[in-house]
């Protein structure tokens, strides 16, 4: 049997996760063209963001307030009895959706002013209000497109039209027919139909005209979104529609408004990597490391042990770091490993949960189910600093696994490539990581790019690369021709001496939290429309704040696909792996 008010404890659920829901919203960080494997969040803080988003403390209120009023009602045991009560809960859910599947939300409920009526004079000099304001919903897209939201129902639009009705009678003779027989044959005349929604689209235009968006002219686009009206039923009793309802719609259409009719429904967004993937990096290593390859710990307990080295071992490094150093802190210097170890462990328990190689196996397999046709791409610069890196602190098998992947000479018809998964967990050639190919130049120009077939770029990543040329294009080219020595595929001279130190990544001038190579790396994968896999979650974090400096944010985000499609992701981030051989208390000698 129904329950008495069955719509209103409906309404009341949605109310119920609407309200959970905004106490913890973030912007739609899920809508980037980014792959997360780590499960760590790429935006701001969530008590910041819900600092900075203005009007989501009003909207959090409105649904809290509208939430117990309805609670109260349907908790007494006389509403059974009583007619339904009238809430503001569609109008509150509608918001919610539309904040939900919005890209570049700025303002929640923010009112803007015509030119007639600007900002600045909506008050008297007495404190009355003065001047008329627009209510736009959600600004979204940085501003750059308003939502409206109205819940008018068929019956009230139908009270209009009667109430226009009586007027056109009125005033016409007596022997014409009713105002409403010569609308519905569809002679509506546009000078003399006019109803409450037609007038809040001319409201929404005239404010947006009067608002260009960044001190643009550019003026913001209007959605308005009908959650409730019906073009086909002109009332829930009738089967018949009325047409000044369509007429209306197509009214708003013909003025440029976006209209969206019903209650708009979830879309989930699914990314999947590019068949090429492009490799920066802490990539590389990430692949290389022990900690990828070597047999899980049984328990966290084990992945603990297994990275506390023996007594023997600590001795000596503590005499090694003071020799080394030549400073009275060198202690404190060598207790700074226990950090390490703690994250050598931790990295460790986060293989245990699903591996890293494991993880690129089950996505590739999902765009490529024999993996044939997946190739993987670096820079010569990420090759030769990762070698480096390799041959100054990785142990025997991570050196092993270093020539194999990196070290080939391209001469070589047969590369050593089972020599990566000798010592791995993961069966030969689980995934198709040999031969790596290598980029012909630090950077794509219009003679390197000839040899590519490039994929068509979604704005994010035409963005993205324009970011990132914008970056390079400060760089002064003696310097960083000096810091990336000519490429080699022997991994020999990169280091003569064991105590020689690696020398420093060369930083961008426009932000010293980017590295020149890290920012060559993504260069080529947004070019060419490519995957970038990394696990350098925080130069992927500034990359887009430079992104949304250059480009104002707009294209942070990407458009749903269309049908079934995925799209295609422009990063793919997962958790870092370090070279672990070295470090592991089984490994240890003097």
């Amino acid at each position: 049997m129904t329950r008495p008010h069955e719509e209103l404890y409906q309404l009341c659920d949605c109310l119920c996760s609407v309200n959970v829901g905004l106490d913890s919203y973030e912007p739609e960080p899920q809508h980037s063209p980014i792959i997360d494997s780590s499960g760590e969040e790429i935006g701001a803080v969530k008590t910041q963001i819900r600092e900075v988003l203005p009007g989501l403390r009003f909207l959090r209120e409105e649904v809290k307030r509208d939430l117990q009023v309805l609670q109260k009602f349907l908790d007494d045991p006389e509403s059974t009895s009583l007619p339904p009560l009238s809430t503001n809960a569609p109008y509150l859910v509608a918001v919610w959706q539309e904040l939900l599947q919005a890209r570049g939300v700025v303002a929640i409920y923010r009112t803007f002013y015509t030119a007639a009526h600007p900002q600045a004079s909506r008050k008297s000099k007495n404190g009355s209000a003065k001047g008329h304001g627009v209510k736009v919903d959600v600004v979204a897209d940085n501003g750059r497109r308003w939502i409206r939201v109205n819940t008018i129902k068929n019956s009230r639009i139908l009270m209009e039209f009667r109430e226009m009705d009586s007027y056109l009678t009125s005033s016409e003779d007596d022997d014409d027919d009713n105002g409403h027989s010569s609308l519905k044959k569809g002679h509506l005349i546009p000078q003399e139909f006019d109803n409450s929604v037609l007038r809040m689209g001319r409201e929404l235009l005239e404010a947006a005209r009067a608002n260009s968006s960044h001190g643009s002219n550019e003026i913001p686009s209007v959605t308005m979104r009908l959650t409730r009206l019906d073009t086909s039923l002109s009332d829930t009793n009738c089967e018949t529609s009325d047409p000044r309802i369509a007429y209306t719609i197509d009214c708003l259409q013909r003025m440029g408004i976006d209209v969206q009719l019903g209650e708009r429904q979830g879309i989930s967004i699914v990314f999947e990597p590019t068949a090429h993937i492009n490799l920066d990096l802490s990539a590389l290593i990430a692949l290389i490391s022990d900690t990828t390859h070597s047999h899980l710990p049984r328990d966290p307990e084990d992945a603990n042990t297994r990275f506390i080295p023996p007594q023997r071992y600590v001795e000596w490094k503590k005499q090694r770091v003071q020799m080394l150093s030549n400073s009275p802190d060198a202690t404190s210097t060598w207790e700074d490993s226990g950090i390490h170890s703690r994250v050598l462990a931790d990295q460790a328990q986060q293989e245990m949960k699903k591996g890293l190689l494991q993880d690129i196996h089950d996505r590739l397999r999902s765009i490529s189910p024999t993996l044939q046709n997946i190739q993987f791409w670096t820079t010569q610069e990420a090759r030769q600093r990762c070698l480096q890196i390799v041959f100054k602190i990785a142990g025997t098998r991570e050196r092993q696994r270093a020539e194999a992947l990196l070290s080939y000479s391209q001469t070589t018809t047969v590369p050593t490539h089972n020599q990566f998964w000798v010592h791995s967990r993961y069966p030969s050639g689980f995934i198709p990581l040999m031969p790596i190919k290598l980029y012909p130049s630090s950077e794509p120009d219009a003679t390197s790019l000839e040899s590519f077939q490039q994929n068509s770029s979604s704005p994010f990543m035409t963005s993205l690369a324009s970011t990132c040329r914008n970056i390079l294009s400060q760089e002064d080219i003696s310097r960083l021709r000096e810091s990336q020595s000519a490429p080699s595929y022997s991994a020999a001279p990169y280091l003569s001496d064991e105590e020689e130190d690696i020398p420093p990544a060369a930083v961008t001038l426009a932000n010293p939290k980017l590295t020149v190579h890290t920012v060559q790396s993504m260069l080529w994968g947004a070019t060419l429309g490519w995957t970038t896999l990394t696990t350098n979650r925080s130069s992927v974090k500034v990359l887009l704040k430079e992104m949304k400096r250059f480009t104002g944010g707009g294209t942070l985000t990407c458009e749903p696909p269309n049908g079934y499609e995925a799209s295609k992701a422009a990063i793919w981030i997962m958790k870092p792996r370090s070279l672990a051989e070295g470090s592991r208390s089984d490994s240890c000698s003097d």
